[in-house]
This record gives C-alpha cells, structure tokens and sequence, in this order.
C-alpha cells in the first residue's frame, strides 16, 4: 500500500464511479463480464466493512442493441429513448450481480435539476443515507431519459463529486478507460503520467481533451474538474482505468491520486458553487469586489451598478465586476425588476425612504460564495464567506 494513499485504502465510505466505455464492448454493447468483474471488486470492499455508492454511465449504451443502433445516436429524443429501453436493463444487470454476493442495490436517477433545488438536493442525500444504513448498494446516474445538458456534457464525473459530498464520503474513485492523468494524449509518446495532484499548480500545462470514445461523453476535462469538486471538500479522489479498480480501491500508487485541500464545507457551501447555475447576473463596483471577496462582507445595495437577467428572490445569481468577470454567486434577496431602484443606496437611506423592510442586504455573505478566477474552462473554488463581523 502506498502511505499516501492510505486514507482510500481505509475509507469508511467511498463513491465509485465508471464510464459507459469502461462498461461496453468494442460495437458499443454492454459487456456483462466487464460488469460482473467490476461487482466483484465492489463487493469485496463492501465485504471488508466500507459503504460503497456506485455512480454508473450506461444507461444509453444499455439501449443501443435493443434500439438497433449501432452508435450513440446525436439527437437529444433518440439519446433519451435509449437512456429509457437502457437504465432498467443496466439496473437488472447490476443486481444481478450484486445478487451473487448476497447484496442488493437501490437505483437513485438525479438531474443537475435535482442537485441545483435545495429541497431536491435535500431530499437525494437522505435517501443515499437511508440505503447506506439499511445496508444496500446505492447505484446513482443521470436521469438521462429527462436530462438535457447533462446528458451531452457531464459524463456523471461532475455528479460523482457532488454524491461524495452529499454522503460526507471519505473517497472517491474515477474510472475511465484511461489509465491515469497525462500531460498531454497519454498515446503520444512525449506526454507524461501524472501520479499526484496536490494544488492547481501541478496542473499547469496540463492537456485535457473531449470525449475520445463513441459511446461515452465525459474527457479528461470533466474528470479533472469532478477532482477539484471532491479535493475542495476534503475527499481523497484517485482516476485510473476500471482494470485497476482493486488497486485503486486498496491504495496502491496505480493511476492519479488528487490530494484533498481543504476542510470540508458546509453542503450549503458546495451546493451554491458546483450544484447551481446563475439565473442573472448583478454587476458591482470595485469596492463592492473587495468587500465581497477579500473581506467577505454581505453584497449591499450602494455596490451593485448592474443587473442583468430576470431572477426571483431566492434564486441563485451570479456577481460579476465592471469587466464582466465573475467573481461570486449567492441567493438574491430581491427580485431582478427591484434592484434598478436600489442601486447605489445605502440600507440607511432606503429603510428611510421605503420602510425598514429595505434595511438589508442583496446577498448575504452567508449566502455567498467566492469564484476563484478561472485558470481554464471548468477551473473553479469556493470558498466559505468567514464567520465573523457583522457583514455590513
């Protein structure tokens, strides 16, 4: 065992994770030995004391042969069609093969949606607890009959880091029909195995491309990114190929190991930063800037210069400088049509003026949550508002 590694080795619970490519032979069809092999894995885990979440692609895969066709279909009705004749025989073949070891499983089908609205999100984490503590196998995926975007972009990496918060797991595994990070195409010779991630550093120069396989989705893009997710709430996180899944599982140095780098947040916390989308955009002033993210005072009405969007009290929005950058999110207090007749007031003035309901914040720092400037497309932190001082 590699001491490093030693906290996956010793996890009490890790989230699993494998692609449709990982699942499917060569013509795209769901390879059963592939499956069986993966099960036993996972079951020799769960035998050895850990709660095991598994995420698993595939469920439009499942539904390729069965359909008739012969590749991942382009158009979203097709791809949906597939994800519905697909998930329950992929979910059949799992407890199937969970069955030969004397486990079951319990199928949880999420959207972004569902992680995006807090009641949902709620909802989803109490029911992985309830199948943890009643001793099943939680087998989660997009709900790719109804998703959209997730069903072309997430590849279930994105999900994976936000179930491992949602269940406060100790680790995650990533696996992929690659066997680790590179620097570049690992089937170039000049590209470099990257064994240990510790800070965004060791990512410099780093090469991640899209999706390489007719089956699958995700690239090395969204796996790297699932990694920051889960390292930023304290989860020790490990990509390598679905081969090496035993290794990985018993902490030896196969693949790439992602080093936490940081306390666990609130779910709160991780929720409004990786689980939400802005649903408008309110643009602040410098001071406004310094005082949200470097001393991480609550967003008040005498900072905002612009509103963009139509949003409602409670939604998510998105904080953005005079430059357009976006260096926040929180939960609005106002709706978008009030705000124009707030901006550049004091609290002071408008409880004065319009009654001592106006006395408070567009956001507060509660509510907020910091965006670290993005080193690329899908680079993203947050970071917890601080706890003390009055916000104001």
């Amino acid at each position: 065992m590699d001491t490093l590694r030693s906290a996956v080795a010793d996890a009490r619970r890790i989230v699993v994770k494998v692609g449709s490519s990982s699942l499917t032979t060569p013509d795209g069809a769901i390879d059963e030995s592939r499956i069986d092999t993966l099960v036993d894995v996972l079951a020799a885990r769960r035998r050895a004391g850990s709660e095991v979440v598994f995420v698993s692609s595939g469920a439009i895969a499942a539904g390729l042969g069965p359909l008739g066709l012969s590749r991942r279909p382009r158009d979203l009705a097709t791809q949906q069609a597939a994800a519905s004749v697909g998930q329950g025989l992929l979910v059949a073949r799992y407890s199937a093969s969970f069955h030969r070891h004397g486990l079951g499983v319990g199928q949880v089908l999420l959207t972004a949606d569902d992680m995006m609205r807090r009641a949902h999100h709620g909802n989803a984490q109490r029911t992985l607890r309830a199948l943890l503590r009643l001793g099943m196998v939680p087998i989660v995926n997009e709900n790719d009959t109804v998703a959209t975007d997730e069903i072309r972009f997430g590849d279930n990496d994105r999900l994976a880091a936000l179930v491992a918060h949602l269940v406060q797991a100790d680790a995650l595994v990533l696996l992929s029909d690659v066997d680790a990070l590179y620097t570049g195409d690992p089937r170039l010779p000049e590209s470099r195995r990257i064994s240990d991630v510790r800070s965004p550093a060791d990512l410099a120069g780093v090469q991640t491309g899209s999706a390489g396989t007719k089956v699958g989705t995700g690239g090395m893009v969204t796996k790297v990114e699932a990694a920051r997710i889960a390292t930023g709430a304290g989860v020790h996180t490990v990509l390598t190929s679905a081969s090496a899944a035993e290794q990985a599982l018993a902490g030896e140095p196969v693949g790439t190991y992602f080093h936490p780098n940081g306390q666990r947040p609130p779910t709160r916390m991780l929720w409004l930063a990786h689980a939400t989308t802005g649903h408008g955009k309110i643009v602040i002033d410098d001071g406004a800037v310094q005082a949200v993210v470097h001393r991480r005072k609550s967003l008040l009405p005498a900072g905002v210069v612009g509103v963009k969007g139509d949003f409602a009290a409670g939604d998510p929005v998105d904080l953005c400088d005079t430059e357009g950058r976006i260096v926040a999110r929180g939960l609005v207090h106002y709706d978008a049509a009030e705000i124009p007749d707030l901006m550049g007031r004091s609290t002071r003035w408008l409880a004065r003026e319009l009654g001592p309901e106006y006395e408070r914040e567009i956001i507060h720092r509660d509510d907020l949550v910091i965006l670290d400037p993005p080193r690329s497309a899908t680079t993203r932190t947050a970071t917890e508002p601080e706890k003390t001082g009055e916000g104001r």
